[in-house]
């Protein structure tokens, strides 16, 4: 499905400022991208996405840390913007926020403010 794309925000100071390794990070956004693909399984834009597997749209973006993924999951809510804000256990920490996939018109604006992920 055209222009059908998925929003990964990943905080940023889990590995700068808390020194998670690397893997610890990426396993945190396949853990949101998951989930979120398990809650919205039914959804015609979650079906389409994943009838062309070859051609998925991700876009992996920073939050600066857990005040900003929180900030942006409160927005994501009173917007209706379907998605799942991973919390980490057992340290209970908000860690990755994924959206279901979305045509790219209807949410691209509520991640303008984010970068691309760097670590």
């Amino acid at each position: 499905m055209a222009g059908v794309i998925q929003y990964v925000v990943v905080r940023g100071d889990l590995s700068k400022a808390m020194n998670w390794p690397l893997g610890a990070v990426v396993a945190q956004a396949c853990h949101a991208c998951t989930a979120v693909t398990h809650l919205f399984y039914n959804d015609t834009h979650t079906q389409a996405y994943l009838a062309d597997l070859d051609n998925m749209h991700k876009v992996v973006l920073e939050a600066p840390d857990e005040a900003s993924l929180q900030t942006l999951c409160t927005k994501l809510k009173e917007n209706d913007i379907q998605h799942k804000l991973w919390i980490e256990q057992p340290e209970n920490i908000a860690t990755c926020l994924v959206t279901k996939p979305y045509p790219k018109d209807q949410v691209q604006s509520y991640f303008k403010k984010y970068k691309l992920l760097k670590m």
